[in-house]
């Protein structure tokens, strides 16, 4: 039996195709994909590759995704073919010293999916047994899909450790920022957002609620409008980067008093530096956190604040397209004309 799937062939190089459908084995299952999410990782592993992620080529591509199992392997006992699911990219070992610690998402045996822009998937055994979920018929795939990018979000956001009333400056507003600012405003906070682009800007206010919201283009040193914004003109509590290039991690720093805390949650290229002041990371008690991926738990709590209707993250779904324009679909993404785009195989 054959499937159409995006195939990586190489950094800038995605081919449509035909390809085998592969059989699960005992613990493994197939999933029939129903909707599949353009995602900032993908972009980033589109242009330059990815060392975890791509391990050979080709391979296949995508890992936001929900759909039906097809078939499973005879070892699985909790799912069945017609169930609607949505699964995980990783699932931990849970047997290396950072599982036994409890320190999840930096699993030394981190099983990664990739494949999803495709007709089908093959779920790997520990995510088959760990990080896949049935979900309610009222639940739609395409909101479901967005379970697994909000999970780190979701992560992040408990880690940072923001309560009522805090003052919160979120840098960096596509989809990831875009979700922490709904998190933030949920759970009390005053919200202050920046960025360029003019869709995200909109969307920064409207869909997710920032208090105040700064165009970077007109205003590209916010400092003294962040400490306006702020309790007694001082800083903010907390400050999230969520766009992961150095010269943003390095400005950040400004933005927060002292003993604020800094959110480094957006991921650098790989072998990126920064130069930061020790004075004040030192002498001002200024708090430096950087958050990692998801777990399990986060994926389960993530998913449930989308199936009961607390948070709503429809809106970030800005187009839909075909199966084989899944290129096209990244590079909207990539040059700000959409936040997620819906592939439909």
């Amino acid at each position: 039996m054959k499937m159409n799937a995006i195939r990586f062939y190489g950094p800038n190089n995605l081919k449509y195709e035909q390809v085998d459908i592969k059989e699960p084995n005992d613990d493994e299952i197939l999933v029939k994909v129903k909707a599949a999410l353009t995602c900032g990782t993908d972009i980033k592993t589109f242009r330059r590759g990815h060392p975890v992620l791509i391990k050979e080529i080709p391979s296949g591509f995508g890992h936001e995704f929900s759909g039906i199992v097809e078939k499973t392997g005879k070892n699985i006992t909790h799912l069945k073919p017609g169930d609607r699911v949505v699964c995980a990219n990783s699932a931990p070992c849970y047997d290396c010293y950072y599982c036994r610690i409890g320190k999840y998402n930096l699993c030394e045996n981190l099983e990664f999916l990739n494949g999803a822009y495709a007709e089908y998937v093959l779920v790997p055994a520990q995510i088959a047994k760990y990080n896949t979920y049935k979900i309610q018929d009222t639940l739609s795939f395409a909101e479901a899909a967005l379970t697994e990018p909000f999970a780190n979000v979701v992560h992040g956001f408990e880690r940072t450790g923001i309560n009522k009333g805090d003052t919160v400056g979120i840098v960096g507003i596509g989809p990831i920022g875009l979700m922490f600012i709904k998190l933030a405003k949920a759970k009390g906070a005053r919200v202050i957002a920046a960025g360029r682009n003019p869709l995200k800007l909109k969307m920064a206010k409207e869909f997710a609620g920032a208090d105040e919201v700064i165009n970077l283009r007109e205003n590209p040193n916010p400092q003294e409008l962040v400490k306006n914004f702020s309790k007694e003109g001082k800083g903010l509590d907390f400050v999230i980067e969520a766009v992961g290039l150095p010269e943003i991690w390095e400005q950040v720093f400004s933005l927060v008093h002292k003993g604020g805390t800094v959110h480094l949650f957006g991921g650098c290229k790989s072998g990126s530096t920064v130069t930061v002041d020790t004075r004040r990371i030192h002498y001002d008690e200024i708090s430096v956190i950087s958050v990692f991926h998801h777990t399990p738990e986060y994926f389960k709590k993530s998913l449930n604040l989308i199936a009961s209707g607390e948070i709503d993250l429809k809106p970030l779904i800005t187009a839909k397209m075909p199966l084989r324009d899944t290129q096209k679909a990244l590079e909207m993404q990539e040059a700000g004309k959409a936040l997620k785009v819906l592939i439909e195989p």
